[in-house]
């Protein structure tokens, strides 16, 4: 039997971060990366936008721009079918591999719609096939129906719009993302849309889908379109895990602000639900950028806890480093780019700095400043994050203070060593 230092499940960012981090912290070689998709690890972000909209070919970029280091080996194709966690074993394709660390990194999949017929001609995307798929079919479609108003429909929806396919885009939500983001921030949504051409049913639960694609509404309408794309959020991949002694919520590895899940395993990505440092509480996260930065956290306290010779001494524990960055993601919706960070628990308030071609949301619960969402507003995004890692007031983040370091550093290097002038430069 095979065994190696590292073991990571799941090419996705938060495995490729995790190989790498391993690696950069000293850790042992060779590192095997299995994964059940069968490309090499490839960025994801681009398949709803520049993909999708024909701008770029359907073929999978190295996640970063940079490919795995030669000290990885990488066995693709090939689910994992067991973990064991006493034995520090992993099953893939039939044979046993044993590790000395585990990262699990093997993300989430595609909800799919339980009232579909089982032979509907239904697309999801999540993976480099499923865009080639939906690509190829996008190139012979009229018209298209995209159900779900999360990002990756919206994305979707306004890419086959682009490229010039008649689309039409259902949900639930009374407008896209309203739930998640607030009245602002949808309104825009819907007016970039529509500005593209896409028709709303907004309000609207999917009855029934018939083979080949005929989809019942709520409202009493029936669609067939030439292209169906069902985007109705996400669960974990985490099946392999059934019999182990890893504790589970709703089917995400519980880990602690570490990302320590068990001795000698570490989990990262879509599939944990961790405990975050500066949050103090579990946060699931579904988002490329988390997905990089935790398996970042993984890999590197993993190989620390190699180094000390066990994944469980408290002195070890002491130099890894904590989950602590503010959740968040990007998004671009046709030619428009959001920024949003946020802690993920919802809001009670929302104060709006709209200017000339930009706007900035801030998100507040109980006075709390607990998200922000930014369009052509990078400055304040970035401050953003920061105020909400400090716990900043709603009040202070919306007349522009700055985080406690930076108001600092701008005392400092400003001629009249104003605080207020500091916010006035901010604003």
């Amino acid at each position: 039997m095979d065994t190696f230092g590292l073991v990571v499940i799941g090419s996705g960012p938060a495995g490729v971060s995790a190989a790498r981090a391993w690696l950069e912290a000293g850790g042992s070689t060779p590192v095997l990366l299995v994964s059940a998709d069968r490309d090499e690890p490839y960025e994801r972000p681009p398949l709803s936008k520049e993909v999708l909209a024909g701008d770029t070919q359907p073929e999978g970029s190295p996640i970063d721009g940079k490919p795995l280091p030669n000290q990885v080996e990488l066995r693709l194709g090939q689910p994992v079918s067991q973990v064991d966690t006493d034995a520090r074993t992993v099953t893939v394709g039939g044979e046993q591999v044993g590790y000395g660390q585990l990262v699990l990194a093997s993300g989430s999949r595609p909800r799919s719609l339980p009232s579909a017929d089982a032979d509907a001609d239904v697309h999801l995307l999540r993976s480099l096939d499923d865009a080639q798929r939906l690509v190829a079919a996008a190139g012979h479609a009229r018209t298209a129906l995209v159900l779900g108003s999360g990002f990756i429909g919206c994305e979707a929806a306004a890419s086959l719009a682009r490229r010039g396919v008649t689309t039409t885009l259902v949900s639930p939500e009374k407008a896209p993302q309203v739930d998640r983001l607030g009245t602002h921030a949808a309104d825009a949504i819907s007016g970039w849309l529509t500005g593209l051409g896409v028709t709303l049913a907004m309000g609207t639960e999917v009855s029934s889908i018939r083979a080949p694609r005929q989809v019942h509404l709520s409202d009493g309408t029936t669609h067939e379109p030439d292209l169906l794309l069902v985007a109705v959020g996400v669960e974990p991949s985490s099946d392999y895990l059934d019999g182990t002694a890893l504790q589970q919520h709703e089917g995400r590895v519980v880990a602690d602000e570490h990302l320590h899940a068990a001795p000698g395993v570490w989990v990262a990505g879509d599939l944990a639900r961790a405990m975050h440092a500066v949050a103090g509480r579990p946060i699931p996260v579904e988002h490329w950028g988390d997905a990089l930065a935790m398996g970042e956290v993984a890999g590197a306290n993993a190989a620390a806890a190699a180094a000390a010779g066990s994944s469980d001494k408290t002195e070890s524990k002491e130099a890894w480093k904590p989950w602590d960055q503010v959740p968040g993601f990007w998004s671009t919706i046709g030619e428009h780019t959001l920024q949003y960070a946020a802690w993920g628990n919802g809001h009670d308030e929302e104060v709006v700095d709209e200017r000339p071609g930009r706007f900035t949301v801030w998100y507040g619960q109980d006075g709390r400043l607990v998200g922000v969402l930014g369009y052509n507003a990078e400055d304040d995004y970035e401050r953003g994050q920061a105020l909400i890692e400090q716990g900043a007031e709603l009040a202070e983040a919306a007349r522009g203070d700055r985080p406690a370091e930076a108001a600092g550093e701008s005392e400092d290097e400003s001629e009249g060593g104003s605080g207020s002038d500091a916010r006035d430069d901010a604003s």
